[in-house]
């Protein structure tokens, strides 16, 4: 049995690819397993994927299949995985040389979740941004989602840990199909789920930022879908914090967190489409979760709670 299963989702990749499974081969180590799934590819992904499982058919699992996008392929790679621990890599990205050999140290203590930083880069190598968060040891999921949720910008990103896989499968956790930003609606759940996690200093995510990919450009219609979808995940988290008997502060603290980033998405909308989402919310009576720690959420809780009008013309003096 592999250690670590490093899942490549790929479609129409044949521009990145090499170098995103060049970075899992340099970590030269016996106990990777590097799962590609071709998402239905019309271009030379295939043939170079090919290439690199006859050269290393011991490390390299192949598998093809339609294209149904990235969370069913994560879904489906989470299937075939053969090791204890599942790491997520985009086929745009790449890792760092050194990052196994310092989350691999963890994985023999049998930690649950190990999380690292990532940096974006353009496709010259040039940093863009180094992204920050916490650091701590020896915490529950719980625990760590508390230090994570309100400093660390990309929690949800499922590239930047090292999961043990029976986090998904005990639990039956999968990416939800056919929504953007798939990862918000799981990963806060991975993590709380988890029973030990240590979140480390190091920068082992390599994010490129590859100009006029379609998939890391949005359009409106894109962003509009992203906003509601975030509607439906909130609906299914409150599902998931019953169905998994989570204790008062932990579910408190998730409804916070999926409140807070529904809450910014309306400032993504354009004004014919805020009313009837601010509508949605009100509904779902998430104000109630607005924990008014300083003027600004105090100043969204009561708009929100009282007068849809009064929060887009709030929004035009107060930047919240």
């Amino acid at each position: 049995m592999k250690k670590i299963s490093i899942i490549i989702p790929a479609y129409n990749a044949e521009k990145t690819l090499k170098k995103c499974i060049e970075s899992v081969l340099k970590q030269k180590d016996e106990d990777i397993e590097i799962v590609i799934i071709n998402d239905g590819s019309t271009d030379k992904t295939d043939k170079i994927v090919q290439e690199y499982k006859e050269k290393d058919p011991k490390t390299i699992s192949y598998y093809k299949k339609k294209n149904t996008g990235v969370a069913d392929t994560r879904n489906y790679g989470i299937k075939k995985a053969k090791g204890k621990y599942i790491l997520f890599l985009d086929a745009d990205d790449y890792l760092d040389i050194h990052l196994y050999g310092l989350v691999k140290q963890y994985m023999e203590k049998d930690i649950d979740l190990i999380k690292f930083k990532l940096q974006r880069e353009n496709q010259k190598g040039n940093v863009i941004e180094t992204v920050n968060g916490p650091i701590f040891e020896d915490k529950t999921g719980e625990e760590g989602f508390e230090k994570l949720y309100s400093t660390d910008v990309l929690l949800d990103s499922p590239c930047i840990y090292v999961i043990k896989k029976d986090i998904f499968i005990k639990n039956k956790l999968e990416f939800m199909v056919g929504t953007e930003h798939e990862d918000f609606g799981l990963m806060p759940f991975v993590i709380v789920l988890a029973k030990t996690m240590i979140s480390i200093n190091f920068y082992g995510y390599h994010y490129v930022q590859v100009e006029g990919s379609i998939t890391r450009n949005d359009n409106y219609e894109k962003t509009r879908k992203k906003a509601n979808d975030a509607l439906k995940q909130y609906d299914e988290a409150l599902i998931k914090i019953h169905k998994y008997k989570l204790n008062k502060k932990t579910a408190e603290t998730l409804k916070i967190y999926y409140t807070n980033a529904i809450l910014l998405k309306i400032e993504t909308l354009e004004k014919k489409d805020q009313k009837e989402y601010i509508k949605e919310i009100r509904k779902r009576k998430m104000t109630k979760n607005i924990k008014a720690k300083n003027i600004k959420q105090l100043a969204r809780k009561v708009i929100l709670s009282v007068n849809i009008k009064g929060y887009l013309s709030l929004r035009r003096k107060v930047k919240l």
